[in-house]
């Protein structure tokens, strides 16, 4: 549930009289609109929570992705905290500090390491910028799933992106409607309809049952607000309803003025993760150890051979 801004906090916090421990309540900062490329945000510090957040949506699961994948884009995580590899700061199971996925794998966390060392040189920032140029590729990126059930009571999920309301079925996208076309909006009780126009100019109205009242009016509500922040270039009269605030109207100059804002950036520190506790990786060590002593071979190598390298002019 999001905070309500044209709310007071009390009335949205339930607190019980009597009961002494209900009046503390723990609030989370996170993103309510994705954007639809992350890379494009002018100010580091707003990429940097888009980063923070990207990293929970898959670590909880909400956004899916492959082992190559997570285990460069785990690279890229630790990179950003501790910098270029350096085998005399990093010990073996250093990676195993942090939480990538709820499952992860000793061979994931050895795969994240040789990665690393491959990144020398990425400021936190580039590091970060990589990291969301990978997941902004991904199918369900930004994505906002509501359970549903369809005309054939088969159950699906909406899912509320920055291009539109998808619809899923097993996990595959099966429908997609732009938020341009999306023309209405509305629920009766537990249904919940979406009236949009077809590629030939008709009008069609898909209808879909929500688990309760509550969840119905709830869908609504996201829609709209979604609907509202990515169509701020929408024109018209406002219109006069208890709902105006979730429409998408928005006079023309108003997203303009916005962006040709510029201010210095705001200074901001970067906060470490939450830290497991660390253990060691079998067959990490072992690497490590070969991969000085092939070092250490080089050296030798080298130390003996610089002689007859020498060309004097």
């Amino acid at each position: 549930q999001w905070l309500d801004q044209s709310k007071k906090l009390g009335k949205q916090l339930k607190i019980h009289k009597g009961d002494p421990g209900s009046d503390v309540h723990t609030l989370y900062f996170g993103v309510k609109f994705y954007a639809a490329d992350p890379c494009k945000l002018i100010e580091e510090i707003t990429r940097y929570q888009f980063f923070l957040q990207i990293k929970q949506d898959i670590l909880q699961g909400r956004l899916p992705v492959s082992f190559d994948l997570v285990a460069e884009l785990g690279a890229y995580v630790v990179q950003s905290e501790l910098g270029d590899y350096d085998p005399r700061r990093h010990s073996p199971g250093y990676v195993t500090e942090f939480r990538f996925l709820a499952n992860q794998t000793t061979e994931l966390e050895n795969r994240i390491v040789e990665i690393h060392k491959t990144l020398i040189g990425q400021l936190p920032s580039a590091a970060e910028l990589n990291y969301l140029d990978k997941v902004k590729w991904l199918e369900m990126y930004g994505v906002d799933l509501h359970p549903v059930l369809g005309e054939d009571s088969v159950e699906y999920f909406l899912g509320l992106t920055p291009s539109g309301i998808i619809l899923l079925r097993n996990k595959t996208k099966v429908g997609n409607y732009y938020w341009p076309r999306i023309n209405k909006i509305y629920y009766k009780g537990r249904y919940f309809m979406l009236r949009v126009s077809e590629k030939n100019s008709e009008e069609r109205t898909h209808g879909f049952e929500t688990p309760s009242k509550g969840a119905c009016r709830h869908l609504w509500k996201c829609c709209l607000e979604h609907q509202a922040f990515f169509r701020l270039m929408a024109t018209g009269p406002p219109p006069l309803s208890p709902y105006s605030r979730f429409h998408s109207y928005s006079p023309p100059s108003t997203l303009e003025k916005h962006t040709a804002i510029r201010r210095n950036p705001p200074p901001f520190q970067r906060t470490p993760s939450r830290r497991a506790q660390r253990r060691v990786v079998e067959g990490q060590e072992m690497a490590d150890e070969h991969l000085e002593s092939e070092k250490h071979e080089k050296r030798t190598v080298d130390a003996n051979s610089a002689p007859w390298s020498l060309h004097l002019v």
